[in-house]
């Protein structure tokens, strides 16, 4: 059986690293955010730089079709990946998302990546690409939590990595866990 995992975490927690890192190794990664990005195109929307027009249509996707509907959309994606290959999510943010992928596809991990909100915040403003400044992070990390149960995921995960210390304890980590989905596939 192909394995399936899920990062989550805060925004600036370093979840994309390793997402680039299993990509690297050859899984498939799934992005949720894709799905706005490709359904706001498709609707003849224009992305803002302060990300004002992508929230706005995430919360009418969610109105619309369900809190877990990013999970819905990428059903079949996930099905189709798992056939050949394992998989890695970027971007399950909720609790509804996370409950509807579990009775879909037993096997599915987390993996929650934390890390101080100083140097979350510190990452955030740093950014090349939509960059936040720091009453934004927090606006948004409070909306997250309250809006969509981000915490959910985060505090219900398999695995955590704390990515407050160097790059080498991050990948070891990872290894580490890694290693260990290994040794209990088909558990």
């Amino acid at each position: 059986m192909k394995k399936l995992l899920a990062i989550v975490g805060m925004s600036g927690s370093g979840k994309s690293i390793a997402t680039e890192y299993l990509e690297k190794a050859g899984w498939t990664k799934l992005y949720f955010g894709g799905i706005t990005y490709k359904l706001m195109k498709e609707a003849g929307i224009e992305r803002t730089s302060d990300g004002k027009s992508e929230k706005e249509f995430r919360e009418k996707l969610r109105r619309e079709h369900g809190k877990e509907c990013y999970a819905k959309f990428l059903e079949e994606d996930i099905r189709e990946a798992l056939k050949t290959n394992d998989v890695v999510l970027d971007g399950l943010y909720s609790w509804y998302e996370y409950k509807y992928l579990i009775d879909k596809f037993p096997n599915l991990k987390l993996i929650s990546i934390i890390s101080d909100k100083e140097i979350r915040y510190e990452r955030v403003a740093k950014r090349v690409d939509r960059p936040f400044a720091r009453e934004d992070i927090i606006y948004r990390d409070l909306s997250e939590i309250e809006n969509l149960a981000k915490g959910g995921p985060i505090a219900f995960a398999d695995y955590y990595i704390d990515n407050n210390k160097d790059i080498k304890e991050y990948y070891k980590r990872l290894e580490e866990i890694l290693d260990d989905i290994s040794k209990h596939e088909g558990e």
